[in-house]
């Protein structure tokens, strides 16, 4: 292609420098954007308003079960050539990317480059955990490195932007696409949303080994009501302020370049026309500068919420809300130019929403090098490299929870003789890759059974039967089961969700194990023999019999291609299990949503008082808390101290922790530390994360754990709507979890 195709962008090819963050300052960053501005002052001159609504367009390939059609239609073809097509998502690969950018630069009269987007969610072809699963890592560095990995093997297949990451916070484990965030808590969700936007888009955006980060979805969608995917969420302004949209803010402070619109409706507005979300909070006070898509159709369903009577009112609304781009709905389309035409839909609001599409196409370098990730040979050589296989290992290990280890059960001895890996998910390919698994394929999967089989090698034998399906009623398999069982010295039993019962509209009623799985559980523990409960699913489980009678249990979530090994490597102790849980773990569905920072009542349930806030059948507790997890070794905390007691709010807290390996073996703990604020204009949470850490100790060592917590942290949206710290009395907590812990007070004064 000769530059000069591209017309005048010629002289703009300049103006994609490197570039940092959307926070970053400075002389540099202010005259390149000024560069980039007074350039899309040009574009925009000579675009007519068809090709300008065209910028705001997204249409989809064809997607089956692994691929892309590659055949583009016509219509669509001639759609680009005209300038009305801004962006495709599923479609991918460099053949038909190439293709389609082709067009779009040297036959159309705009010259503008496509955006391809596509769902990397967990992995590209390298499928990693879930994204809840390595969240339990507590690591935000290991989940950087995941997702650095996704956008290298994304980008060579033609992909410049992924639809994630999702940063929802999610408290009710019904709600299905809990698997696909970092659980219950802000501060986690913060770190982890922070970690993975460096992640998939790097230093620079204008690399081509990145993609661009969404945020997603903006906003509260995890309040689902009941638990139902798509449904109303009802919260106030506070609480979505000073929960839900702090991975958000932390995302954009990152630097994500877009953010998606959720389906869901706050206080009577769908989040795609509303304009306190994408406009003041957005905008006006996060100074966001790149684009918002719209979900899945999200503005042509403004109907069924009865915000909107008609379709070109929908694309109104959501338009001058701040909404830039329409996935999949045609709204856009069909409506814009005649609201345009008449001066329904301003001119000025119009070339705002294409600017902020075009300044990302900028960022992403896609004027300078509009075949960026069109290299066939790039496309072959990154995917499944042993260095990537490697990594989606490690983040494996790091994503497994000991939930339960009576009498030192596991790690199991390698010279155990018989070994029985029992259960629907034992030799399982395709489950374990979760939902939106990418385009990872079941062959490329390391199951449980071949993972126990790696880890043995010939030194055991090892058994296997399924006993039953994961969610089917018959029970005609348990006698081979049982069978085997009886045979084996140890038994494994494989057990949880199929990868469909969670993720997107896989809300489910119930946390019970699916179909007859708890009465497999309960027919192999009659055996009499020691059992392993490997747990296998995309959310918490209610599972208070297995809690109760099965001595080890380990949390595996959907692991991904390495699923195999990694359980493997714990299992037989090549390492310790680290992970803590990113979300409370109920004992019954009838205590959903449970969370640790929830608001006291005036009657709380801490005594044996009747008239309390409790329950008459089951404590109120969770089965296992938020951040717990057990190792192979035993950790002791000790010698909490404050450098001081008094603080300023502009101050930053210091504390010290002394952390004791006192088992036998090395290990990792992740010490974690919470505060409370014991009054407050309005009532505050029991208890608040506000930092963590990881800690690798040799047994009988000790290490002094530092924390530094800016006093700033702590504060919150007040009675006047304005967020600040209130001076007061604080209670700090450091401990394994967030129950319990070494504790002791401060005090927050003005100054």
């Amino acid at each position: 292609m000769k530059k000069t195709s591209l017309f005048l962008f010629a002289g703009f090819l300049a103006v994609t420098a490197p570039h940092r963050p959307l926070c970053a300052a400075g002389p540099a960053r202010e005259a390149r954007n000024d560069r980039v501005e007074r350039a899309i002052d040009s574009i925009l001159a000579r675009l007519t308003p068809e090709e300008k609504i065209g910028q705001l367009l997204q249409y989809s390939g064809r997607w089956s079960d692994t691929v892309v059609n590659r055949g583009i239609t016509l219509e669509e073809r001639a759609l680009i050539r005209q300038g009305r097509v801004g962006s495709f998502l599923n479609a991918f690969g460099t053949g038909i990317t190439r293709e389609l950018q082709r067009i779009a630069v040297e036959e159309s009269h705009a010259r503008i480059p496509l955006l391809f987007g596509l769902d990397v969610i967990h992995g590209f072809r390298t499928t990693f955990p879930i994204p809840l699963a390595q969240a339990a890592s507590w690591d935000p560095a290991a989940v950087e490195r995941s997702t650095r990995v996704a956008a290298r093997e994304a980008s060579a297949a033609g992909v410049h932007w992924t639809f994630g990451p999702m940063v929802d916070i999610a408290r009710d484990p019904r709600w299905g696409r809990i698997a696909e965030g970092a659980g219950e808590d802000p501060f986690l969700g913060a770190a982890m949303a922070t970690a993975q936007v460096r992640g998939y888009q790097g230093r620079d955006l204008s690399d081509p080994t990145t993609i661009l980060a969404c945020a997603k979805h903006f906003a509260a969608y995890g309040a689902a009501e009941g638990g139902r995917d798509y449904n109303t969420a009802e919260i106030s302004e506070r609480t979505l302020r000073d929960v839900y949209l702090v991975p958000f803010k932390a995302a954009v402070d990152a630097g994500a370049g877009t953010l998606m619109a959720s389906f869901n409706e706050i206080d009577g507005v769908p989040s795609s026309a509303n304009k306190h979300l994408l406009t003041d909070i957005l905008r006006n006070e996060w100074k966001f500068d790149g684009f918002v898509v719209s979900d899945w159709n999200s503005i042509g369903e403004l109907l069924n919420h009865g915000i909107a009577a008609t379709r070109a009112e929908a694309a109104q609304k959501s338009l001058e809300a701040g909404l830039d781009m329409d996935m999949a709905s045609d709204v856009y389309r069909d409506n814009l130019p005649a609201l345009v035409k008449n001066g329904k839909v301003s001119a000025k609001i119009l070339d705002t929403a294409v600017r902020r599409i075009l300044r990302i196409k900028f960022r992403l370098g896609l004027f300078d090098d509009p075949y960026r990730s069109c290299n066939p040979e790039t496309e072959k050589s990154e995917m499944l490299t042993p260095s990537h296989i490697a990594a989606a290992r490690e983040m494996a290990r790091e994503s497994i929870v000991l939930l339960k280890n009576q009498s030192d059960l596991l790690p199991l001895r390698r010279d155990t003789k018989t070994i029985a890996v029992i259960g629907p998910l034992a030799d399982n390919r395709h489950d374990p890759l979760g939902p939106w698994k990418g385009l990872g394929e079941a062959k490329n999967v390391v199951s449980l059974l071949d993972g126990v089989r790696n880890a043995v090698g010939n030194s055991a034998s090892v058994l296997t039967a399924r006993g039953c399906t994961i969610s089917g009623t018959d029970t005609a398999g348990f006698g081979e089961a049982v069978s085997a069982a009886r045979c084996a010295d140890v038994i494994v039993l494989a057990v949880g969700e199929s990868m469909d019962m969670s993720g997107e509209a896989g809300s489910r009623s119930t946390l019970d194990l699916p179909g007859r799985q708890e009465d497999l559980v309960h027919v192999i523990m009659g055996t009499g023999k020691p059992v392993i409960l490997v747990l296998m699913n995309g959310r918490p489980l209610a599972i208070p019999w297995e809690a109760e009678h099965v001595p080890a249990i380990l949390e595996t979530w959907f692991l991904g291609l390495q699923t195999g090994n990694a359980i493997g490597d714990v299992l037989f102790g090549a390492v310790a299990p680290s992970g803590k849980l990113p979300v409370s773990f109920p004992r019954t569905v009838g205590q959903v949503p449970i969370y640790y920072g929830h608001k006291n009542t005036g009657r709380p349930d801490t005594s044996n008082e009747h008239f309390s806030s409790r329950y008459i059948d089951l404590p109120s507790s969770p089965l296992y808390p938020f951040g717990y997890g057990l190792s192979y070794t035993t950790f002791s905390y000790s010698d909490l101290t404050l450098e001081r007691q008094s603080l300023g709010t502009a101050d930053t807290l210091r504390a010290n922790m002394t952390l004791t390996n006192t088992g036998q073996r090395e290990g990792d703990e992740i010490v974690q530390l919470y505060v409370r604020d014991l009054a407050g204009s309005v009532t505050r949470p029991v208890k608040e994360l506000k930092g963590f850490q990881r800690v690798h100790l040799a047994p009988g060592a000790s290490a002094i754990v530092p924390f530094s917590v800016p006093v700033a942290s702590f504060a919150f949206t007040g009675l006047d709507m304005k967020k600040k710290v209130e001076p007061g009395s604080f209670i700090l907590w450091v401990g394994p979890s967030s129950v319990g812990g070494e504790q002791t007070t401060f005090e927050v004064v003005e100054r």
